[in-house]
């Protein structure tokens, strides 16, 4: 079977899809990604072609501030802000290249993030099979809507009918779901784990003199005058701290000399979770699941896009601390971490969640009944 994986830029919507990815390629299926240029590092560490195509994230960002006004980096955008950028802009500035793209590569299954509608159109252009990868709760009724009724038009346009996705791969854990979710017929759950990079997962480390606490901003949040100060603030508290840089920044950049913090570049998370006992984390998607999957609490301080959601689901799910976005102060995180570290209930619920998700059909259970169903 071939099969061709779609994804937004940005590392936080293809982390996700990489265990599915990983598992077909494992089981002698040829597999494909066609994203932007700039994942071609992540995917050549998996030795997983990427196929380059669509805009990266500054150009989008541009095109969105020019067409809507609005930066998207800033603040949570509304759904009709969503919509245009997921199935308008990006099928504007990528169609015709992945369209290209998934000719040439023939294939029998088309996998695409949630939030990918450029897949999705490739695939109704060539009437082929597809499968949406949930990148956590499902999104918001409204905010499938406005994108539905944008990736309708994108279609009309090109003179295309959109396809219905053939299965719903559901990577959310029972305690995370809203509780107004209602599963679709074509779901199968699949179970989410912390990007390891290929490699074998960590064992867990021995005892130390201090907690050690995790502060990862992702890859595109990493933002030196935001991190300083909270850094700074834990600190004062009796800790380890481990900073991730992502690919753009160093630690000459942070106002902080310590040898209780750590700088890393990036590397895998299940690397960076073998040996913490609690994350910091502006809420994306991949950094939650994966931390849960590890049974560990977390301190949530969103920015913006999608975070807000995905922190307030593990907050309600009693494994963390969330604050609202934008709103946290430096010694307001350093307490939350203190909170979640002594207070029994929190760690207690991260690890109800991880059992949810050990749960869950494995990535190669999904892989096969996939291509039984192509086949």
């Amino acid at each position: 079977m071939r099969v061709l994986f779609f994804g937004c830029p940005g590392f936080g919507h293809a982390v996700p899809q990489l265990p599915l990815a990983r598992a077909m390629r494992d089981r002698g299926d040829q597999v494909a990604f066609v994203a932007a240029a700039s994942l071609g590092p992540l995917l050549e560490a998996e030795e997983i072609a990427l196929l380059a195509a669509g805009p990266e994230v500054p150009e989008l960002v541009g095109e969105l501030k020019r067409t809507t006004g609005v930066d998207i980096l800033a603040a949570p955008p509304s759904a009709e802000v969503e919509a245009e950028i997921f199935a308008g802009a990006r099928i504007d500035l990528g169609y015709e290249d992945s369209l290209a793209a998934a000719r040439e590569f023939t294939p029998d299954l088309i996998v695409v993030d949630a939030m990918d509608y450029v897949g999705r159109i490739v695939a109704s252009a060539l009437d082929i099979p597809h499968a949406v990868i949930a990148l956590g709760p499902a999104v918001r009724p409204e905010s499938v809507a406005a994108a539905d009724a944008r990736s309708a038009e994108s279609h009309a346009t090109r003179g295309l009918t959109p396809h219905k996705a053939r299965w719903y791969l559901d990577t959310c854990p029972p305690a995370l779901q809203f509780d107004d979710f209602r599963a679709p017929a074509t779901r199968l759950a699949l179970r989410p784990e912390a990007y390891t990079g290929g490699a074998a997962v960590p064992a867990p480390g021995g005892s130390r003199a201090r907690p050690r606490v995790l502060v990862n901003f992702g890859t595109l949040f990493v933002i030196p005058e935001v991190i300083t100060p909270i850094v700074q603030a834990l600190l004062t508290r009796h800790l380890d701290i481990r900073v991730t840089l992502g690919p753009m920044r160093t630690a000459e950049e942070f106002d902080v000399d310590s040898d209780r913090v750590e700088f890393v570049g990036f590397t895998p998370l299940a690397q960076l979770l073998s040996d913490v006992d609690a994350v910091v984390t502006i809420g994306g998607a991949g950094t939650i699941l994966g931390t849960l999957a590890h049974g560990l609490p977390m301190v949530l301080t969103p920015l913006a896009a999608d975070q807000p959601v995905h922190a307030g689901r593990a907050a309600a799910a009693g494994a963390g601390i969330a604050f609202p976005v934008g709103e946290f102060k430096p010694g307001d995180v350093a307490e939350a971490v203190a909170s979640v570290l002594e207070t029994p209930g929190y760690k207690e619920a991260a690890q109800r969640v991880a059992a949810e998700i050990k749960a869950m059909a494995s990535p190669a259970q999904v892989a096969a009944e996939l291509a039984a169903a192509i086949d």
